[in-house]
């Protein structure tokens, strides 16, 4: 059940300059899921009026215990990134629908994150690893040195890396990673990340015959459903991403 709540940050890890991870502690909802998102309000921003869509990186009802993976790409997403502990941050959660777990056991499950994009796949790789499945990773960025929480991922199953310079695994955007290719290896894929990468992603994972989910990020406002700003063309018409996705099986999709 979504609803507004404070939570307290407890950290904020600056994991490069451009990324910074923010825990969080609060009530959590016990029915989150993997891949679904919060919005959060700022109100250390002037210029900031609307609350920012973030993607929940790990949340654990138990212990109160959210993280958000935030990119600086604006004044919002700038004040947040600064925060300092003990600051009070109000939102709005869980929000979205989000990735299927498969209930066998036996299924072959490639995560697949490029960016910031890497966020919901820790909760997901989590999520699946406790239901019995051996998740593995393919992690996208432009350079090695932007490669998100590789050694947490490397707690939860194998990963494997693209860089754009060739400085950390396979040269060359994820979804041309060999891993990826491979005829018969995988029965789903799940990602999220740049709009072209999902894409490629989705259009890789269809020449091996695997099913496949996505994580859109288009522009939202409200997250509710009221704004129409996040409204994505499906087969079955428009709809908006903040109340029907933001994951989708990509057979939905007019890609």
């Amino acid at each position: 059940m979504k609803k507004a709540a404070d939570f307290t940050l407890t950290e904020n890890r600056r994991l490069t300059d451009r990324f910074s991870l923010l825990t969080l502690k609060g009530d959590i909802p016990a029915d989150v899921q993997p891949g679904q998102f919060v919005q959060v309000r700022v109100d250390n921003s002037k210029t900031t009026f609307l609350r920012r869509p973030i993607s929940i990186n790990e949340a654990d009802p138990a212990t109160g215990t959210l993280r958000l993976l935030i990119r600086r790409a604006g004044d919002g997403t700038n004040a947040l990134c600064d925060l300092e502990p003990g600051a009070v941050v109000n939102m709005l959660l869980p929000l979205g629908n989000g990735f299927t777990v498969p209930a066998d056991k036996s299924t072959r499950i490639l995560l697949v994150g490029g960016g910031v994009g890497v966020a919901p796949m820790m909760m997901l790789g989590r999520v699946l690893k406790d239901n019995g499945l051996q998740p593995e990773f393919l992690i996208g960025a432009r350079t090695a040195g932007e490669l998100l929480l590789i050694d947490e991922f490397r707690k939860i199953g194998t990963v494997h890396t693209a860089t754009d310079d060739g400085t950390s695994g396979e040269k060359g955007f994820a979804h041309q990673h060999s891993v990826l290719a491979c005829a018969g290896r995988w029965d789903k894929v799940c990602c999220c990340g740049p709009a072209p990468m999902m894409k490629g992603v989705a259009a890789a994972a269809r020449s091996i015959g695997a099913d496949c989910e996505v994580s859109l990020e288009n522009m939202m406002a409200c997250g509710l459903g009221a704004c129409l700003c996040c409204v994505e063309k499906t087969v079955a018409g428009n709809v908006c991403v903040c109340t029907y996705g933001p994951v989708f099986n990509v057979k939905e999709l007019t890609w």
